[in-house]
């Protein structure tokens, strides 16, 4: 019995040290940042999306930013979708100079659903647009934003993810963390995948597609998470999604674990979904195309997340640590190898980042941050009746 439990023991190990192996591999691939160089005169149009659902709050403020954007104001227009509002978020759209269309028919509840009917009222301006920038309504856009994506439209790239941050970390102990953990995520998720070629993860937030592509391909994803799906989807289209950490957009946090509860059950639920439906396809695309970003989407949709590696690790070092006259020196100091690296990782990001000391204060949180999204995990994926979608209160913290 004893031999057989080591042996398991082996092949959990070998399963997690896969997983924080291809961690740190896009964590040294982030190594690099490119700065990138701007043409003399921009040159092409956007049209800028916004989907908005009761946001009167803070519609107002996203556009004036982004109606002072470093851009050409003849080369941008802007385009909200009021969707199943009851409040004046039309109105006030109007006020600071969007287009605004409502929506008051069809799915309740879908990012992904009015971003579709969005996109296909912009498609019937007959305007001629080279490509399509999508914000939240909360998105506190940079300057220069409209700039270097002009600028990567003309180095040939087609989706372009640009660096969302979190713009209230003072808002609560909840929003500190996400503050951190998307410096770190940008760095190594985003920025370490297109440093190696391979397909950064679609944020739902201060992305740009060329029009030609969405106009073949539309906005057909209306799941729980249509961002991840999205992506998935054009990895099987034999396209990539490349980062660039200069364009950035800032949005909020929920200020609490309670006012996040709702909102990360319903990004779980629809990841999980997501990868189930699209993994194995993934995979036996990537062998059969021999093509490494169409593997590595099938790895993200198969590999346990960097919590659930980390939850693991703790939890067999623990028990070695505790039957270690069974287990031996060798295979409890693997075990804490691992343990060593995982609690590196976040810390090595937020080096990187050059990151202020209260980012490194709030990410000491993360041990009770995968606690909480492992129990929300479980209880997204396996817990009876649907998830429901809750609107995040914006401009509150």
């Amino acid at each position: 019995a004893t031999s057989l439990l080591l042996t398991f023991s082996h092949l959990v190990w070998a399963l997690v040290a896969l997983g924080v192996a291809y961690h740190w591999l896009l964590a040294l691939g982030s190594l690099r940042r490119r700065d990138v160089l701007l043409p003399a005169m921009p040159t092409h149009r956007f049209a800028v999306l916004i989907p908005a659902h009761n946001e009167e709050a803070v519609i107002g403020r996203t556009l004036d930013r982004l109606y002072n954007q470093h851009y050409p104001r003849h080369l941008y227009d802007v385009f909200v979708v009021a969707d199943h509002c009851t409040d004046e978020t039309a109105t006030v759209a109007r006020q600071h100079g969007a287009t605004c269309y409502e929506r008051q028919t069809g799915l309740r509840g879908s990012k992904g659903a009015a971003l579709a009917w969005l996109i296909e009222r912009v498609f019937e301006t007959g305007i001629s647009y080279d490509a399509l920038v999508i914000f939240d309504a909360d998105t506190q856009v940079d300057a220069a934003f409209l700039r270097i994506m002009d600028a990567r439209l003309a180095q040939g790239d087609r989706v372009v993810q640009g660096q969302h941050r979190i713009s209230n970390p003072g808002a609560g102990w909840f929003a500190a963390l996400t503050w951190a953990m998307f410096m770190i995520d940008n760095r190594f998720q985003n920025l370490g995948r297109s440093n190696l070629g391979l397909s950064a993860k679609i944020m739902g937030d201060s992305i740009c597609f060329r029009a030609d592509l969405l106009r073949q391909l539309g906005w057909s994803t209306t799941g729980l998470t249509e961002d991840f799906e999205m992506g998935l989807r054009l990895l099987l289209e034999g396209l990539r999604v490349v980062y660039e950490p200069a364009a950035v957009g800032c949005g909020e946090a929920p200020p609490t674990w309670t006012a996040a509860r709702a909102q990360r059950a319903r990004w779980l639920r629809g990841a999980a979904e997501a990868k189930r439906r699209y993994g194995w396809q993934l995979l036996r695309e990537g062998l059969r195309r021999r093509d490494l970003a169409v593997l590595e989407g099938a790895v993200r949709s198969l590999l346990p997340v960097y919590s659930t590696l980390a939850l693991v690790s703790f939890v067999m070092t623990l028990m070695h640590l505790i039957f270690y006259a069974w287990s031996g020196a060798v295979l409890t100091g693997l075990w804490a190898s691992l343990v060593l690296l995982l609690a590196a990782y976040p810390f090595f990001g937020l080096l990187l980042e050059r990151a202020p000391l209260r980012a490194y204060a709030a990410i000491l949180a993360g041990p009770l941050f995968i606690l909480w999204r492992t129990w929300l995990s479980l209880h997204a994926r396996y817990g009876r009746g649907p998830v429901q979608w809750v609107r995040t209160e914006h401009g509150v913290g």
